[in-house]
């Protein structure tokens, strides 16, 4: 059974959230690549997991909603928290290696990949021409990349696993059951950063580092700005139709190369924002079709 569709009302608030939350997380990859560049990455993600945990179990007590029920260990609920896990490892070795400007310009092809997974496990409709453009946005991505170049750099290739996974977690996200709260569900999501980090230290052979009064700092901003995009993205996603609310997760594209430019001092290779703009562009024409379609079935 499929779930109603939203009131346009709904759809336009969960655009409006699904901005909110990019600027965030915009905000938030700042504060986790600088973590991440002086702390073992997957301490990083131990810790801001932890307390973020914290905070949306008394969030989630708050409002009734009971964290510890099987519901987290089953089913749909089961296969987020376990994309969001796998997602979060692979991002934070992304930041921690790669140029935040690659690293954002590849995760716009996001929203491409949620169309087609929309389609082949949601039952959406999605014609030749929406096809077309996700073939498009991928050869964006490997403009991006440039594997042809000598200067390849394979650390681009974390980003794209994360893109993969994270549509694993959207879709799932809108397929949980209208019962389970959106703080249940970022409770046990952020509950699994916390075994994912601590795997990933083990797995790289790092020990627990003790952070500086300023590397606290960062993690507490990397904490702030994550669970208020966290909260936002998780809502827009249930709130909105996914073929509306997926396109506005381009605007974290510009939030973070004026970051990246102006805290960092990257500046964007040609390659990447030319792929960068094929793959946007992509992406909005694949949504714009998906709109003329319903209206034309409306």
């Amino acid at each position: 059974m499929t779930a109603p569709a939203p009131h346009a009302a709904d759809n336009t608030r969960a655009a409006l959230m699904m901005v909110a939350s990019m600027a965030f997380f915009a905000v938030e990859d700042l504060f986790l690549k600088r973590s991440a560049e002086a702390l073992p990455p997957g301490q990083v993600l131990a810790l801001t997991g932890g307390a973020g945990a914290l905070v949306f179990w008394a969030l989630a007590a708050r409002q009734r909603q009971p964290v510890l029920s099987m519901d987290a260990l089953r089913g749909i609920a089961l296969l987020r928290s376990l994309a969001e896990a796998g997602a979060a490892v692979l991002y934070i070795l992304a930041l921690a290696l790669a140029p935040l400007t690659m690293t954002a310009a590849l995760l716009q092809a996001s929203p491409l990949v949620v169309v087609a997974g929309a389609a082949l496990f949601l039952g959406e409709e999605v014609g030749w021409r929406r096809w077309a453009s996700v073939l498009v946005g991928f050869v964006g991505v490997l403009v991006i990349l440039e594997p042809w170049d000598a200067a390849f750099d394979p650390t681009g290739l974390l980003t794209v696993a994360c893109v993969l996974v994270l549509a694993v977690r959207d879709l799932s996200t809108r397929a949980i059951p209208a019962r389970i709260g959106t703080f249940q569900v970022a409770t046990w999501a952020y509950l699994g950063l916390v075994p994912a980090g601590a795997a990933l230290m083990a797995g790289m052979g790092q020990g627990f580092v003790w952070p500086t009064p300023g590397q606290w700092a960062g993690l507490g901003g990397a904490l702030v700005s994550g669970l208020f995009g966290y909260y936002a993205v998780v809502a827009a996603m249930r709130l909105g139709e996914v073929s509306v609310v997926a396109p506005f997760r381009y605007t974290r594209l510009v939030f973070a190369l004026v970051i990246a430019m102006i805290f960092l001092g990257e500046r964007p290779s040609g390659s990447t924002l030319l792929g960068a703009a094929i793959v946007v562009g992509s992406g909005l024409y694949a949504f714009a079709r998906a709109r003329k379609r319903a209206s034309l079935m409306a």
